[in-house]
C-alpha cells in the first residue's frame, strides 16, 4: 500500500539522522566516528540492515493484506490512489532477491506435509539479507581476531591511555587560556618541590629588593618569623601578596602582574621559610603580632632544600 513517504527516501533519511546525530555526540576529532571507532561502523551496518528488514516485513504485510482484499475493494483502493512504488516491477524484483519470499499462490510449493489441528508448515528459506548479515558477522569476527590477538594490535588498555593522554592534552590546551579562578576563600598550602621551587623564583624576581634572598627582611618586614603585620598562614599572606598591604605605607598590589595561582606558589614559598633563621633578620615590627596557625610549617625541610638548590 501506499506510503507518504516512499521507502527508498524513507530509509536513506532515517540512516541519515541517526549517522548525523552520532558524528555530533561523539567527539572523534578529524576522522569520522564510524572510521575512527570500528564498533560504530559496525552499529550503522547492523542498524541499516534493519531499517530494509524492517521496510521488507512491512511491505510483506502489506502486500498479504492487499492479497487478501475482494477484487472490488482491490478495484476501489486502486482507484483511490495510484499504484505504489512497492508494486513496481524494480522494488519486487529487489524484493525477490533480498526475501526470497512466495506469494500467496506459490505457497503450496513449499508447503510440507505438517498438519496440526489445520497449520500447516512451509519451508521457506532463510532470507538472504539475514544470511548475508550473519556471514558479515564471521568476516567482522574474522578480521578482529587477526588484528587484536594475531597481529598484536592496540588491547582496551591502550585504547584507555591514549584517550587520557588526549584528554589531558585537551585539558592543558584549555588551563592556558582559562580564566584564573584561585582565590583567598580557595586557597591551600602548597608543599610539593615544583610548586615551591615556582614560588620561590617569583619571590627571586619580585620579592628580594624589599625582603632579602633569604627573607630576613630589609625594607620590608622579616617574613622568617612568627610575627606577621597583616596575619600569617597562607589565607593572610595570599591576601596580603594580591591586594598588598598596609594602606599608604605597606606592601603593593601584586594581583596585576602575577596571577592568582602563582601568587599561591609564592607564598607558599614565603611560608617555607619559616624558622630559617637568616643571619641579621630585621627587628620585629611594632604592628606585627604573633600568628600561631597549625599547617603554616607544613612544609617539610625535604621540599625547602629542594626548591633551594
Amino acid at each position: 500500500m501506499k506510503k507518504l513517504i516512499p521507502a527508498y527516501v524513507r530509509v536513506p533519511l532515517i540512516f541519515a539522522c541517526v549517522l548525523a546525530a552520532m558524528e555530533y555526540f561523539i567527539d572523534s576529532g578529524n576522522q569520522p566516528a564510524f572510521i575512527k571507532y570500528p564498533m560504530v561502523g559496525l552499529f550503522l551496518v547492523v542498524f541499516l540492515f534493519l531499517l530494509i528488514a524492517i521496510e521488507i516485513v512491512v511491505s510483506a504485510v502489506d502486500n498479504v493484506t492487499y492479497h487478501l482484499l475482494t477484487e472490488e475493494q482491490k478495484k476501489q483502493l486502486d482507484e483511490a490512489q495510484s499504484v505504489p512504488f512497492t508494486e513496481s516491477a524494480f522494488y519486487k524484483n529487489i524484493l525477490k532477491k533480498l526475501t526470497r519470499t512466495k506469494t500467496i499462490e506459490e505457497e503450496a510449493d513449499v508447503m510440507l506435509d505438517h498438519n496440526y489441528d489445520g497449520i500447516r508448515e512451509l519451508d521457506n528459506v532463510l532470507p538472504p539479507w539475514w544470511v548475508y548479515l550473519f556471514y558479515g558477522t564471521i568476516i567482522f569476527a574474522g578480521i578482529y581476531l587477526v588484528r587484536f590477538h594475531v597481529m598484536g594490535d592496540y588491547n582496551q588498555d591502550q585504547e584507555y591511555q591514549t584517550e587520557v593522554r588526549e584528554a589531558k592534552a585537551a585539558v592543558d590546551a584549555y588551563l592556558k587560556t582559562a580564566p584564573d579562578m584561585m582565590n583567598k576563600d580557595k586557597v591551600t598550602l602548597l608543599t610539593d618541590a615544583p610548586s615551591i621551587a615556582t614560588g620561590k623564583a617569583l619571590y627571586q624576581t619580585n620579592c628580594v629588593a624589599c625582603h632579602r634572598a633569604d627573607g630576613g627582611g630589609q625594607i620590608g618586614p622579616n617574613l622568617t618569623d612568627q610575627f606577621w603585620i597583616n596575619g600569617g598562614g597562607i589565607k593572610n599572606v595570599f591576601n596580603t601578596i594580591m591586594e598588598g598591604g598596609r594602606d599608604g605605607k605597606g606592601m603593593v598590589s601584586w594581583k596585576a602582574s602575577i596571577k592568582p595561582s602563582d601568587i599561591q606558589k609564592l607564598a607558599s614559598y614565603v611560608l617555607s621559610l619559616q624558622g630559617s633563621n637568616p643571619k641579621d633578620p630585621k627587628p620585629t615590627e611594632a604592628e606585627a603580632k604573633e600568628w600561631k596557625e597549625e599547617g603554616a610549617k607544613a612544609v617539610t625541610q625535604d621540599t625547602v632544600k629542594v626548591a633551594n638548590k
